[in-house]
């Protein structure tokens, strides 16, 4: 089970990374300015779209490098990766916090890091590492 310590602390790991508010005051975490991670949680839609299956823990959005990438993720670990409506079309996938595992988190949250950093520093990124 991850918390938000454990996602704050991962972020702010990787390069350039800056942690603001989103527009509605929750915690969001930047490259360049870009975000690739935020805390989301689910709104009136969104439980109306899920119905019994809406999760009531935290929800965590992060970017993926694309549609392919998230129907993956939906695919191998529905238990903790879901989407709603509000996300069809987006590259982006919701996750239950308290389902995933700190070291899936990790390389979440890193793939996410790498689909929105600039080319120059996602390539020094997977240089170093």
């Amino acid at each position: 089970m991850a918390t938000w310590d454990d996602v704050r602390r991962i972020a702010t790991a990787l390069p350039e990374v800056t942690e603001r508010a989103s527009y509605d005051g929750r915690p969001a975490w930047r490259v360049k300015d870009k975000a690739f991670a935020w805390d989301r949680p689910l709104r009136k839609g969104d439980l109306a779209a899920l119905g019994p299956a809406a999760p009531d823990g935290p929800v965590l959005a992060a970017r993926v490098p694309d549609l392919g990438a998230k129907e993956a993720l939906l695919a191998d670990d529905p238990a903790v990766y879901f989407t709603t409506p509000h996300f069809d079309g987006f590259p982006a996938i919701l996750v239950r916090l308290d389902e995933i595992t700190p070291e899936e988190l990790e390389e979440l949250l890193t793939e996410a890091w790498l689909c929105r950093a600039p080319k120059r520093l996602a390539k020094q990124y997977e240089v170093d590492h």
